[in-house]
């Protein structure tokens, strides 16, 4: 026994904290382009996992005919099956787990934080530089910028101006520190700062429009989702008329 009357048995060692960002979007379909910004992303930035957050029903989109979220998660989940670094998440799934609840990113990020600053880890958020030019119309866009730490899918050479130009007014923008395009701090009298990072090494052209095209016309989609994807989509006979 030891002198403070506990077992002889070792402490257990401190957990290492992990580095995690949040990779949301309507996956439909999820195709190669979103898994080579993943992938980048966890070159570049460490990361110990990226998850995958497929929306409900997504609050800046209208399009009626939005694949059921059972099978867009369940192609989600199938792509990251093969990737030790990638998990698919159900954050979104609402309580009847049919993704037909509204969900902004604003409250799911604020959740994946609490978790996260109780493990102590590291959180990003990860979106393309189409969607983060467009965060004023965001909710309360101030907040979800301060909350963690973004990462930026773009094309190689995009400008941060740009990015920074679309910061809500009311948020202070500072020169980044090294890998940084710059930092966002302030927001609703809060002490919070948080970095911006530009992912600019990803260059496909795929996207989820193209791949429900080709299956609408009957072309061929191999290369442009993973295969197993590619399977449950012949399986369940989605996007074809």
């Amino acid at each position: 026994m030891s002198a403070h009357g506990g077992s002889n048995r070792r402490p257990e060692k401190s957990r290492r904290c992990k580095r995690i960002a949040l990779f949301g979007g309507t996956f439909d379909p999820i195709h190669a382009g979103h898994l080579a910004v993943a992938r980048a992303a966890v070159r570049r930035f460490h990361l110990d996992c990226v998850y995958f957050i497929p929306c409900g029903r997504p609050p800046h989109k209208h399009r009626a005919n939005l694949t059921a979220f059972p099978h867009r998660y369940a192609m989600v989940a199938l792509a990251c099956a093969g990737e030790a670094r990638f998990a698919a998440s159900l954050a979104e799934a609402g309580k009847d787990m049919a993704g037909k609840e509204v969900f902004y990113s604003v409250d799911t990020v604020r959740r994946f934080r609490r978790a996260a600053a109780h493990r102590g880890d590291h959180l990003y958020f990860l979106l393309g530089a189409d969607s983060f030019l467009h965060i004023r119309g965001w909710r309360t866009p101030d907040e979800l910028l301060t909350l963690c730490d973004l990462i930026v899918a773009s094309r190689p050479g995009f400008p941060s101006a740009a990015l920074q130009r679309a910061v809500p007014k009311g948020l202070r923008i500072e020169p980044g520190a090294r890998g940084q395009a710059f930092t966002v701090q302030g927001g609703r009298g809060r002490r919070c700062k948080a970095a911006v990072y530009l992912l600019d090494t990803v260059a496909s052209h795929v996207s989820a429009t193209e791949v429900r095209w080709r299956l609408d016309n009957a072309r061929s989609i191999r290369g442009l989702v993973p295969a197993r994807v590619e399977e449950y989509i012949s399986q369940q006979g989605l996007y074809q008329r």
